[in-house]
């Protein structure tokens, strides 16, 4: 199939996922700072930081389907393509920085904070695979940013919007601070209303369709949980 993964996927992907990221970015916002505070702020708030994080990471994981949308959308050229292929693999390496976040998240309860602290110290820094994916966290949004803006896909605030991506911190157990709000709120300014435009694009969906994605939804949800 040419148009995978396909229209609804890329608008609901585009409208969806960076309202999710803005939303754990912001729901984390009164504790700003690195690992310590974090796993700190865990210990005072362990539910608003476990829902924090869980958007973020559902949102960055989520966002793929939207970025293969907006390169498929424009015009072919190496600088759309490559940030294309950046942005997803900085995608991937933030979704496993996600994962080493909620482990050391759970040491909290399962070791206490002081023992966590310094568990996450000592580890922190260890080389991993997706260390030389950093370079396409930081700059795959800016190069995509002005591929889309060359070819005519996105106009110039979105794309400058776009480009704030680059702002955002990378790494494991990372606070809100200005620059993440700016970034985060930046990529919904130039992507929710490009998604809304392409789920504007063709026909709605049968009326089926949408129980029967939230019935699938809460069924992965109960399977998930039983491990």
């Amino acid at each position: 199939m040419t148009d995978f993964p396909g229209r609804w996927a890329e608008g609901v992907s585009l409208v969806l996922a960076p309202v999710l990221m803005l939303a754990g970015v912001l729901l984390r916002v009164e504790y700003d700072g690195f690992f310590p505070a974090q796993l700190a702020a865990f210990a005072d708030a362990p539910t608003l930081m476990s829902a924090s994080y869980g958007c973020f990471a559902l949102g960055s994981v989520l966002l793929w389907p939207g970025v293969l949308g907006l390169v498929r959308r424009s015009p072919a050229s190496r600088l759309v393509l490559c940030g294309g292929v950046m942005v997803l693999c900085g995608l991937f390496a933030r979704a496993f920085h996600a994962g080493v976040s909620h482990l050391a998240l759970q040491l909290v309860d399962v070791q206490g904070l002081t023992s966590a602290q310094r568990a996450v110290a000592d580890a922190y820094g260890a080389f991993h695979v997706f260390q030389p994916f950093n370079m396409a966290v930081l700059f795959g949004w800016a190069v995509l940013a002005a591929g889309l803006w060359r070819a005519g896909t996105l106009g110039l605030v979105p794309s400058v919007a776009l480009g704030l991506m680059t702002a955002l911190p990378i790494g494991v157990l990372k606070g809100t601070g200005p620059m993440s709000v700016l970034a985060v709120a930046g990529l919904c300014v130039a992507l929710v209303p490009y998604g809304v435009r392409v789920l504007r694009a063709g026909p709605a969906p049968r009326w089926w369709a949408v129980p029967l994605a939230l019935a699938l939804g809460a069924g992965a949800v109960v399977l998930g949980s039983m491990g």
